[in-house]
């Protein structure tokens, strides 16, 4: 589904902060930059702390992963992070 103008996010979920701001965001998203492909919802989940050495050329950001090209990192390891993002925030984030 498409998240804005940029944004092709996969799954969904309602979030809402203890302030009372509340809203809906993509479980895992991928968005072109001008300089790299930004990976949203990668990071955060705790199995994904300490990137895998084998993940390749690529920077962190605050809760974003950042690729120059699909070329520059391993297509295992970045499904297994896929893979490990969506199941956390649709199995241990989403609130029915």
């Amino acid at each position: 589904m498409m998240w804005g103008t940029s944004i092709v996010g996969f799954g969904s979920y309602h979030y809402r902060y203890p302030s009372g701001r509340e809203g809906d965001t993509p479980a895992i998203g991928c968005s072109p930059r001008a300089s790299s492909l930004a990976l949203y919802g990668l990071t955060d989940p705790p199995a994904a702390a300490g990137l895998p050495a084998g993940l390749g050329k690529h920077r962190l950001g605050a809760s974003c992963l950042y690729v120059n090209k699909l070329a520059d990192v391993g297509l295992g390891i970045l499904r297994e992070l896929m893979d490990t993002g969506h199941h956390h925030v649709m199995t241990e984030l989403h609130q029915p």
